[in-house]
């Protein structure tokens, strides 16, 4: 005859030790991973630390060096630069649609003309 309760004891001394391994559910890390995500990062941190000429740069440097803008406003201050002539001054973003004060100010160690 077996003795259920001596199996259920073995088993319960198996899950409780630690014995059990479960697998990771992580993706594995490849070298161009890990390349691609250091170049992300670096590129963040230039674009970060880089000026932009509100005059002269185009919307998808314009979105890259701003904090807070995306490819639609920066398309839009593009816009608005080729419609009414260039910035004489960087509190002229403020009248672009979609850029307020508050975008600005974060923004005026970014940028030049």
């Amino acid at each position: 005859m077996k003795k259920p309760y001596l199996a259920a004891l073995c088993l319960s001394l198996s899950l409780g030790s630690g014995c059990w391994s479960l697998p990771v559910l992580a993706t594995p890390t490849t070298e161009a991973a890990i390349s691609s995500a250091a170049l992300d990062d670096s590129t963040r941190q230039a674009a970060t630390d880089a000026m932009v000429s509100i005059n002269n740069a185009s919307a998808q440097e314009l979105a890259a060096v701003m904090n807070g803008v995306g490819i639609k406003k920066a398309e839009a201050i593009v816009s608005y630069r080729e419609q009414f002539g260039p910035f004489t001054e960087l509190e002229q973003l403020k009248e672009v649609p979609g850029i307020g004060s508050a975008l600005v100010e974060r923004n005026l160690a970014r940028l030049k003309l």
